[in-house]
């Protein structure tokens, strides 16, 4: 039994389970087995995935970051987001910060209750690659921000079947062994999408993802479909802002709030 103390936060609807696990509590073996019971809904506290904050060498510090499945992702954008508020709410950096993820060290900056994220460097971009899906050819386009995405620009993303759909691209063989996220977007205008993703780990629509909101507005933008700053409509109706230099892929950062829910303490483990 452990009384672990923990705050509930989320990023345009992407919640997540955020822990101070600079003391060791949580060890690397029982990650896995707590985030899926903590995340499942109706069960445990519920949430999109859990993070854990520990120690670094190379930066502020470093998260442990675990999809609702148990498990472990390279990064999230809105996660990371959640993690920078929480780092600086608990004081242990200040507001312009770093820190490390499986992707890589990650930039951002806290005012207020928004977050400002630089990315990783964009790899493995493709346009126009076709997938067979059932014997149809489904044209998609891809792009790694910190984990992989695939895109699909369509006419009318109210009337896509997201998680069935998703489900097919993120298990399509093109894709394995990791799989992808599959994002489906609408151009609303030269500086606005509207973004609805199916993410792996959670396998089902959640209300947003940073990363794939990040890579659904580069891919627009290499395309010349918008231009920079991109205003990304989420599927739970909050706006991000994604900025990014087609020349200087280096250059691509996610900003939002980072809300924080409630604190809470876990009875049992």
């Amino acid at each position: 039994m452990k009384n672990i103390p923990f705050k509930k936060m989320h990023g345009s609807g992407n919640d997540f389970i955020l822990i101070d696990n600079r003391q060791g509590l949580i060890k690397p073996e029982e990650a896995p087995e707590l985030a899926s019971r903590l995340c499942r809904r109706g069960f445990g506290i519920g949430a999109d995935g859990l993070i854990l904050i520990e120690d670094s060498k190379r930066a502020d510090f470093k998260w442990r970051f675990l999809n609702a499945d148990g498990s472990l992702a390279e990064m999230c954008g809105n996660g990371g987001r959640c993690a920078a508020r929480f780092a600086s709410i608990a004081g242990i950096c200040k507001d312009d910060l770093t820190f490390e993820t499986k992707a890589g060290i990650i930039k951002a900056r806290v005012k207020k209750n928004s977050v400002k994220l630089q990315l990783t460097r964009p790899r493995d971009i493709k346009e126009g690659m076709r997938l067979d899906l059932d014997g149809k050819e489904m044209v998609v386009d891809f792009a790694d921000t910190g984990v992989p995405h695939a895109v699909l620009f369509c006419q009318d993303v109210e009337g896509m079947d997201v998680k069935g759909l998703g489900k097919k691209i993120r298990n399509h063989p093109f894709f394995q062994p990791a799989g992808t996220n599959v994002n489906f977007v609408q151009v609303l205008s030269p500086n606005q999408l509207k973004v609805r993703t199916y993410e792996r780990g959670v396998e089902d629509e959640t209300y947003a993802c940073g990363t794939g909101a990040s890579a659904s507005a580069l891919l627009a933008g290499l395309k010349g479909l918008v231009s920079s700053p991109v205003q990304v409509v989420t599927s739970g109706g909050e706006r991000l802002l994604v900025h990014f230099d087609t020349t200087n892929l280096d250059e691509i950062y996610l900003e939002g709030n980072a809300v924080l829910v409630y604190s809470g303490v876990t009875e049992e483990i």
